[in-house]
């Protein structure tokens, strides 16, 4: 593995545990060069998901795309990285789990919303926002509005 500080290739491994879920293993390794630690994932390897993009195009499934789009969306909100990271590993497991190894960037987006949804509104409004990108105020009016008829 290689030192994201240096970029040397050797290290040993200080500390392995499961994640919550058991489907992928955390190492905290320490760089044989300048002895800074660093958290690695292990995962089992499975069959790549091909996202169906709007404008035609595919591209693999990219978690860190999603998680990185959840952080955005819950930056200055009461939302833990490791309720992120669960969101995500859910969302992912679920598309895992169907027969399609097609899924449409559509599907992720609505997957994405429906969990942040329940976690925290704000943040749910600001990935909508940009989910869907809305132009104007009337915009975001709706889909509050549909929050809160949602909600009653």
């Amino acid at each position: 593995m290689k030192c994201p500080c240096c970029g040397y290739t050797e290290s040993k491994v200080v500390d392995s545990r499961p994640t919550d879920e058991n489907e992928r293993i955390r190492r905290r390794r320490e760089c044989m060069r300048c002895e800074k630690r660093f958290t690695t994932y292990e995962i089992v390897e499975t069959v790549p998901i091909v996202v169906l993009k709007k404008n035609g195009m595919q591209e693999p499934f990219d978690r860190e795309k999603l998680l990185q789009g959840m952080l955005r969306a819950c930056k200055k909100r009461p939302v833990s990285v490791e309720q992120m990271e669960k969101m995500v590993d859910c969302i992912e497991s679920g598309l895992q789990n169907r027969l399609v190894r097609e899924v449409t960037s559509t599907t992720i987006g609505e997957l994405a919303l429906d969990a942040l949804r329940d976690v925290d509104e704000v943040a749910y409004v600001r990935f909508v926002s940009v989910y869907r990108s809305f132009g104007n105020i009337d915009s975001f009016l709706e889909e509050l509005e549909k929050l809160r008829s949602q909600k009653s």
